[in-house]
């Protein structure tokens, strides 16, 4: 076969058509059906809309949306547009994904990123890799002109969290905040940088050299605080995600990475169940007076996980939630799920999951549908006979959700325990969370994924805890930047030492 000239530019045609550029335009036309679609698929279906957002204040976001897309040209525009709104409703499990096509031609980017990692430390932001152009711990003032003071409000919308919590989303940033960055400003060949030395103390400028999007989770794959943050992001194995550690004859440190350890079913979760036995008898035994139990990476998992652990750490009846309700009898808006099936057949496939929602979810009351009395959720759990009735100390930081703040929020309401870290991003009063359901919008592809189950935890009022906050610690002690520097365990050397106080 003869090779032509246009035989070359058609495969070139042909080869990029395939990828898909966030900053490639999307007429205001289909942004505009995408977004009505997008509120018609929240009102019927999320019943976290309204948890810490009034009506009012969703209809002001909506109309704010609706005025946004008249300004707005691209992809990009409208995926940030989405995101904000999705960010403001406040809720952990909410997500906001970009189609596979622009995902792959995102992940493949490769140049335009900023290249370093940062960690929020003592309210700076901090260059978190060693050997670089900046030196570690050189706080970051600017990035090409613009104040990381605006920067990083600008990002928040690309992580959401419960309530109006922010502590949780500076996780989501000193993960992803090359990638975020680019979500928002775009691609940049270079980045001028403006950073305060840690050695000299004197105000520098340096020019960088932006990378791609992979040579960034390299770099983030070795960050600086990788020997304390480890727990959080590595795929932990089995014997990785819970250990016990006697200090000395009064105190102990229970430490409980994740509750990813499967339900009843698994083998995975009767062998954490030994352990917890196993473990609490030795703590009685020994006669220890002080447990501290650390789940400062805890982001969630698997019931009754949380709930098991728990029964060996208070001296009450609990139940997993007072009340969870959903938004609908029927799933709605069938033709936007994205179940990956032709939409003809959907109907037959969604009436299964119908009848399982609707044999959860049986009392309906004002338009919202309820558990009854016989659901797992409202099981009357009681303390295990080997509960451990000395004082505990309980570790937390941003990072735990889901049900690893549901443990926590229990666990922090008992009145023999001490919270020490910062605000989780998980709520204290509640969430919405156990089943997730995801759409996809017809005209740009976005997906959005939420819970469901609208859930208020067995936890006592606290007057320092707000509706829409976290688990707020009895002692707030953050990591100090001499100590990341050397990667000491802040918390942890606090704890101790009010122990030793006490």
């Amino acid at each position: 076969m003869k090779i032509t000239p246009t035989l070359i530019v058609l495969f070139f045609i042909s080869f990029f058509s395939n990828s898909q550029s966030i900053d490639d335009p999307l007429s205001q036309v289909k942004m505009k059906q995408d977004f009505e679609i997008f509120k018609q698929i929240s009102r019927s279906a999320n019943s976290g809309l309204y948890k810490y957002r009034t009506k009012e204040q969703i209809d002001s976001i909506y109309n704010w949306g609706n005025l946004q897309i008249e300004k707005l040209t691209t992809f990009r525009d409208f995926f940030n547009l989405i995101c904000t709104i999705s960010d403001f409703e406040g809720s952990v499990h909410n997500t906001i994904s970009l189609p596979k096509k622009y995902f792959e031609n995102l992940k493949n980017e490769t140049y335009g990123y900023f290249p370093f990692p940062i960690k929020w430390i003592e309210g700076k932001w901090l260059v978190n890799i060693d050997d670089k152009e900046i030196p570690v711990g050189a706080e970051i003032i600017s990035i090409n002109s613009i104040p990381i003071s605006e920067i990083i409000p600008n990002l928040y919308k690309y992580y959401s969290t419960d309530g109006v919590n922010i502590t949780g989303k500076r996780i989501g940033l000193r993960t992803s905040f090359s990638k975020y960055y680019r979500l928002h400003y775009g691609l940049s060949k270079t980045f001028t940088v403006s950073y305060l030395n840690p050695t000299s103390k004197l105000l520098e400028t340096k020019v960088i050299v932006g990378v791609g999007n992979k040579k960034y989770y390299e770099n983030f794959n070795k960050i600086h605080s990788l020997p304390l943050d480890k727990f959080y992001y590595y795929n932990l194995k089995e014997n990785q995600k819970y250990n016990y550690k006697q200090l000395n004859s009064t105190t102990s440190i229970l430490t409980i990475h994740t509750f990813r350890m499967g339900n009843e079913s698994t083998n995975e979760h009767q062998k954490y169940k030994q352990f917890l036995d196993s473990i609490f008898v030795t703590i009685n035994t020994n006669g220890i007076k002080n447990l501290i139990v650390d789940v400062r990476n805890n982001g969630g998992g698997t019931d009754p996980n949380d709930l098991i652990t728990y029964s060996y750490l208070t001296n009450r009846t609990f139940q997993e939630n007072k009340e969870a309700w959903i938004q609908f009898k029927k799933i709605p808006l069938i033709k936007y799920y994205n179940i990956g099936i032709p939409k003809f057949i959907r109907p037959f496939v969604v009436g299964k999951y119908n009848k399982e929602f609707q044999n959860e979810f049986p009392i309906e009351k004002d338009g919202k549908f309820y558990q009854d009395e016989k659901s797992n959720d409202h099981k009357t759990w009681y303390p295990n006979k080997n509960a451990f009735t000395g004082t505990i100390y309980l570790l937390i930081s941003p990072a735990i959700a889901s049900a690893g703040s549901l443990f926590a929020a229990m666990l922090s309401g008992n009145e023999n325990t001490t919270t020490v870290g910062e605000e989780t991003m998980g709520g204290y009063y509640g969430h919405n969370g156990h089943t997730p359901l995801e759409y996809k919008l017809p005209k740009s592809k976005i997906i959005m994924e939420f819970s469901v189950v609208n859930l208020e935890q067995d936890v006592p009022k606290k007057e320092n805890h707000q509706y829409n906050s976290g688990i707020i610690p009895d002692y707030e002690v953050t990591q100090n930047k001499e100590d990341f520097l050397n990667n000491i365990d802040t918390q942890m050397n606090f704890t101790l030492e009010l122990i030793e106080k006490n």
